[in-house]
């Protein structure tokens, strides 16, 4: 199996028709046929069920569907980090961060990171959860990224960056979107609740505070990214907890409140043990830098723990 061939796959499958796939190759139908065959040969199963209309793909053509776009992703992401380099960028960092980092840190990050490492280049992924963070590392996808803690591998480092409360985010309408002083959990209870998914980190802290306040969330809708979760809070579908510093995300009519005894959820920086990039450490610098800087209005001198500080989940 080589790239050519994955090329090959995934454009028949995204198709469904081999005579669409050739004619966005450029090439014609009977050599593709014949590369397909050839590919299912050297895997020793069937990728598609051929009818006379269209193909469908098996399982283990979706499974080989899921696989190839990624491949194909870092070879084409490799490429590119490689001509950047040789075309003069002292590196490149890979960097992936939580929803949430999006409207307070990371610009500061890559604010601090363009005046002080010039030669760096940056591919920033952002609104992403620390699962699909935390897999992005694992199968080096990522070099570092800021997320939101725990983590389930042993394989990953964590320095951490700053704690956040959670608020109440509510449609501006809300009976409690005037009310003063900080909510009690419980008077939430039977409300319509939007959320990051089931396994996020803000959603595993919501779910467990509610427990703890005596009741079960009621999750009419998830949302992945911030922006569209309070989007969907701002147009009266639910309300939400987020950490404080999502506050900057929403153009939409939404309130927040504090949270009586409000729990809270950590921001940490992560990679993956045994990295060899030497970019992690100054980013690591300049992510707390720009905490600092973020939270006081001025540089800060806070520095990260030196290697035998670093700590494992």
């Amino acid at each position: 199996m080589d790239l050519r061939q994955m090329r090959y796959f995934v454009a028949v499958a995204e198709e469904r028709h081999f005579g669409r796939a050739a004619e966005r190759l450029h090439m014609a139908q009977p050599p593709l046929s014949q590369q397909i065959k050839q590919l299912e040969t050297t895997l020793g199963t069937q990728l598609f069920e051929r009818t006379t209309r269209r193909v469908d793909l098996t399982d283990a053509g979706q499974l080989m569907l899921e696989r190839a776009r990624q491949i194909l992703a870092d070879v084409e992401a490799l490429a590119k980090d490689v001509r950047e380099v040789g075309a003069g960028a002292a590196g490149v960092l890979r960097v992936g961060f939580v929803g949430s980092a999006t409207y307070r840190v990371m610009p500061a990050v890559v604010q601090l990171a363009r005046r002080e490492l010039p030669g760096v280049r940056l591919h920033v992924m952002g609104e992403m959860l620390t699962p699909q963070i935390e897999q992005g590392l694992l199968e080096n996808r990522l070099d570092v990224a800021v997320l939101r803690p725990p983590v389930q591998s042993s394989e990953l480092l964590l320095d951490a960056l700053e704690g956040d409360s959670l608020v109440v985010a509510l449609p501006a309408h809300h009976r409690l979107a005037t009310a003063g002083g900080p909510v009690p959990l419980a008077e939430l209870a039977g409300e319509d609740f939007v959320s990051y998914p089931q396994g996020s980190a803000v959603a595993t802290i919501t779910s467990e505070a509610c427990r703890q306040a005596g009741f079960r969330p009621r999750v009419v809708q998830e949302a992945t990214e911030t922006s569209t979760l309070l989007a969907f809070v701002g147009a009266g579908m639910g309300l939400a907890l987020v950490p404080d510093g999502a506050r900057r995300a929403a153009a939409s009519p939404i309130a927040y409140r504090e949270l009586e005894s409000a729990p809270e959820v950590g921001l940490a920086i992560a990679w993956k043990h045994g990295s060899r990039s030497g970019l992690i450490p100054p980013f690591r610098a300049l992510a707390h830098r720009a905490v600092g800087e973020v939270r006081h209005g001025q540089p800060s001198l806070v520095h990260p723990p030196s290697p035998d500080q670093q700590e494992r989940p």
